[in-house]
């Protein structure tokens, strides 16, 4: 029977002043006595909303149901079902916005943990000595599929259709497979050894990956089709072009896009002190521009690699900015300083061309704008100076048109991104698009989303 009035059982997390210090993960997880105590509180609702928040559309109650039972084993093979990369999911994913957010108990008190219950039931099947995958009877149906990037959404297309019997090699353009969850998120908040832990559970079923292949200059999607025999394309390499400000000054030595700093950080292993010789610079007083995950991301890492202060600037209120709760809430307890309401006019340099420092202007709110947010509006006067070595700037990407300038044939919006229809084929019969590519910047599970829902389509298509 579910206990309603029970509360929320709460995540063990590493002190603040102890993980400013290191990249170890925040959060610590579950225990197997708070996992079923939390999955106890579930109303096994007959309808349950939650399913509808759900992007990969999981068996939520299913999996907490058998949570609250100890079966663990049963709860591993739900979630397998549902989502190709539930470990990730349970770490990175915006619940609070999506399954929780339609949870019944949510609405006179806390609702399910759902995240956290994803989370440690994928983190129990990581650890045993046979795989759900393994279990998994596929028979090949002789049909070969390539993946344009090993990100989200690409991992989880590719996990669909190696279960339908296909033959699926995913091309990636870095050294590593993972795409974002391994050069954009840090170590603290997904550790890589998780990423590579559930791409080990896609190749169990199959699934190839080539490295370093850069699709439209290594090879090109015709030549994939035309040379190589793939029967279809599924394009999932992400958005990974950064978008600056223009601001003046902006191409003094110290100024980084969130993009390149995380990646420096997070693929060439910066974040291990020490051991490795990354190229990234290490300043004492850092500027983060914007107010979502990635510059949550940027100015958290800025603050380890021993950033004091690390400041973030963003020109709404602390109510507008679209960064999980969660992650604010870690940046506070962390030291970071909150400059709200202040928007960047100019970066300052010193007579080496370095960064010395940032002027900004404070900022009103007006009316909403096409967000839904209210618009920002400076006011006159109030400008300031920021002292600071090392400004950071997370404002969003764009799409990379490596792919789409090689295949003239593949329509794309005025952004540059992929066009496609409700299946997610794109102009060029036989190759699909999802993601970031599509949506422009989005979060981990509805890239997930795109690539689950594609794969379905793929196989349709290749089945007439």
């Amino acid at each position: 029977m579910a206990r309603i009035k029970e509360p929320r059982v709460k995540m063990p997390e590493q002190e603040p002043q102890r993980r400013i210090n290191d990249f170890e993960e925040v959060n610590l997880g579950l225990s197997m006595e708070l996992a079923q105590q939390e999955a106890r509180r579930c109303l096994q609702c007959k309808k349950p909303m939650c399913m509808e928040g759900c992007p990969v559309r999981v068996n939520i109650p299913g999996f907490i149901g058998a949570v609250a039972k100890g079966d663990f084993t049963e709860a591993a093979k739900i979630l397998k079902q549902g989502n190709a990369l539930p470990a990730v999911c349970g770490r990175v994913c915006p619940q609070e916005t999506q399954c929780e957010a339609k949870c019944v108990l949510g609405v006179k008190g806390e609702p399910v943990a759902i995240g956290w219950l994803e989370r440690f039931v994928a983190d129990w099947a990581l650890t045993q000595e046979t795989p759900v995958e393994e279990q998994i009877s596929i028979e090949p149906n002789g049909k070969k599929v390539a993946i344009v990037g090993s990100g989200p959404a690409g991992l989880t297309c590719a996990g669909e259709l190696a279960k339908l019997g296909y033959e699926v090699t995913i091309f990636e353009a870095f050294h590593e497979a993972g795409g974002v969850l391994i050069y954009g998120i840090p170590q603290f908040r997904l550790p890589k050894e998780i990423v590579k832990k559930e791409i080990d559970s896609l190749k169990k079923l199959g699934v190839k990956i080539e490295l370093n292949v850069v699709v439209g200059k290594t090879v090109t999607l015709d030549q994939l089709i035309m040379e190589e025999g793939f029967s279809a394309i599924f394009v999932a390499n992400g958005a990974g072009l950064p978008v600056f400000m223009n601001l003046p000054g902006e191409n003094l030595k110290g100024v980084y896009s969130a993009n390149e700093f995380l990646t420096r950080v997070n693929l060439m292993r910066a974040y291990r002190f020490g051991e490795y010789a990354t190229p990234v610079i290490r300043g004492s007083k850092v500027v983060v521009i914007g107010g979502g995950n990635v510059a949550m991301d940027a100015v958290r890492t800025a603050r380890r690699l021993g950033a004091e202060p690390a400041i973030l600037v963003y020109r709404r209120s602390r109510e507008e900015m679209p960064a999980r709760i969660e992650e604010v809430h870690h940046a506070e307890e962390e030291g970071i300083v909150f400059e709200m309401l202040t928007n960047p006019v100019g970066i300052l340099g010193n007579d080496g061309g370095w960064v010395k420092g940032i002027e900004c202007q404070r900022q009103k709110l007006g009316e909403p704008d096409s967000s839904g947010r209210r618009r920002p509006e400076p006011i006159e006067g109030s400008n300031f100076v920021i002292d600071c070595d090392l400004v950071i700037e997370a404002i969003g990407t764009r799409a990379n048109p490596m792919v789409t300038q090689t295949t003239p044939d593949l329509k794309v919006n005025k952004w540059g991104y992929i066009e496609t229809d409700e299946t997610g084929m794109t102009s060029k019969p036989g190759v699909f698009a999802g993601g970031d590519i599509v949506r422009g910047a989005a979060t981990v599970i509805l890239a997930m989303g795109d690539g689950k829902r594609t794969a379905a389509a793929i196989d349709a298509y290749l089945k007439k």
